[in-house]
């Protein structure tokens, strides 16, 4: 895609982005960071919230607030390897050896599979609540899945980041909506953010698995993507993309205050407890109609489509970039730059589109058998160990002579990359440790 900002990238020396004349940070700029926080905060994301306010309240509403600062620095750091390199993300995993490559590709042909029908279920269950009578569930979830391939298809950044911001709009204004709608209590909101742990079994499990789960696994990965595809190439946007970076995920935190505070408002005063996954809000639907009206229910449930088509066709649009730019890197075994992102080859490639259809056509077979056992487990390794995964190799490509020096990390940004990747790590032997594992051979 063509530069929309009227940037003209300097040409590379040393396999490094030459210095162009520093943007100021202004909002006008601001794009890619609303994707990567629409696509992020799913509809599993919001029920965690949720059961976390309504188990205990709001005392963990520091640990969402440490969750988004965690995120920030894990996407900052995607998009200063884009950057300061001008060489993309994958490119950098190559350069450290072939396993990331094993990794990535076992990555992406099983979390797609999974994730396809996960991703279209989430986005029917709100459109059959909303038209009870029109067609079955599976069907909604098929018209998700195609909807989003045609619109990926046939557009471009442009106009996919438009309906992204409209998308969290929105999200926007349903969350914060619910937040004031149910009175939150300010004293207690305020006593939340001191970091203590909740008196229970378990706490400090629940407490990290709330930090990691606010807004996004692979779309972290994704930003440098999608800061390239806006057409910031080089190290004179790194200012424009930090601010950026920090709007995505205080738009994502006022989405998950906002759904702490309902949980801790509406569930935990009421002793109400909901299931986990994206049935939790359908049955948060139903208590809030009961509590509020039939008008507050429905505008709850466009939300909630937004919230979950949003984390659709964003996975559909940044994955499908990142598989055409794996194919790229792996067929030339040369540099993959930046600037052949910002040009629109990509979206435009074979890859890109096997890609959309992959994570499309074979996710129906699940809707409608349901999903194997066995690929379930795998799925859920995968997807718990990408994030050690990448929050390690930032650390490894940007503190060393991969980046230049000026960009390189500091003892901040090494600081919160290395407790992002402890956080990971223990979350991911934990999902590894919970799985069934008797049952699966």
């Amino acid at each position: 895609m063509a530069d929309t900002t009227g940037n003209t990238t300097a040409s590379q020396v040393g396999g490094s982005a030459t210095q162009s004349t520093p943007r100021k940070s202004s909002w006008k700029y601001i794009g890619p960071g609303i994707v990567v926080a629409a696509t992020g905060v799913g509809a599993g994301d919001l029920v965690a919230t949720l059961i976390a306010g309504s188990s205990f309240g709001y005392t963990l509403l520091w640990a969402a607030i440490v969750g988004c600062l965690v995120k920030i620095s894990l996407a900052e750091a995607a998009g200063r390897w884009h950057l300061s390199t001008g060489r993309t993300l994958f490119d950098g995993w190559a350069s450290l050896g072939r396993w990331t490559t094993y990794f990535f590709a076992a990555y992406l042909v099983i979390w797609g599979f999974v994730y396809g029908a996960a991703a279209m279920s989430s986005s029917a269950l709100p459109l059959q609540a909303l038209f009870p009578d029109v067609m079955d569930l599976k069907w909604w979830g098929v018209a998700c899945g195609l909807v989003g391939l045609v619109f990926v298809w046939f557009n471009k950044y442009a106009v996919f980041e438009k309906v992204m911001t409209v998308l969290v709009g929105v999200m926007f204004v349903v969350t914060v909506y619910l937040a004031i709608r149910v009175t939150p209590n300010l004293g207690e909101a305020f006593a939340g953010l001191l970091p203590v742990l909740p008196d229970e079994k378990d706490s400090v499990l629940n407490t990290l698995g709330l930090i990691g789960g606010v807004g996004g696994t692979i779309t972290l990965a994704a930003y440098g993507y999608w800061v390239n595809a806006k057409g910031w190439t080089d190290t004179g946007w790194m200012k424009v993309m930090r601010l950026d970076n920090r709007v995505a995920y205080a738009t994502t935190g006022i989405f998950v205050v906002s759904m702490l505070f309902v949980g801790a408002e509406l569930l935990h005063s009421a002793n109400v407890a909901i299931a986990g996954g994206d049935k939790g809000l359908i049955q948060l639907t139903d208590i809030l109609e009961a509590e509020y009206g039939a008008a507050t229910a429905k505008f709850f449930l466009i939300g909630f489509f937004a919230t979950s088509f949003t984390s659709l066709i964003g996975v559909w649009h940044g994955v499908s970039l990142m598989f055409a730019d794996f194919v790229a890197r792996y067929r030339r075994a040369d540099e993959a730059k930046g600037k052949e992102i910002a040009s629109g080859t990509r979206e435009r490639s074979w890859p890109f589109r096997a890609y959309l259809l992959w994570l499309t056509f074979p996710p129906i077979i699940l809707l409608f058998q349901g999903q194997p056992f066995r690929l379930i487990i795998i799925y859920g390794v995968l997807g718990a160990a990408f994030l050690p995964f990448l929050a390690g190799t930032l650390l490894w490509l940007l503190n060393t002579g991969r980046t230049p020096r000026e960009w390189r990390n500091g003892w901040l940004s090494n600081g919160m990359l290395v407790l992002a990747g402890l956080l990971f790590l223990i979350l991911c032997v934990k999902q590894i440790w919970d799985q069934p594992w008797s049952e699966f051979f």
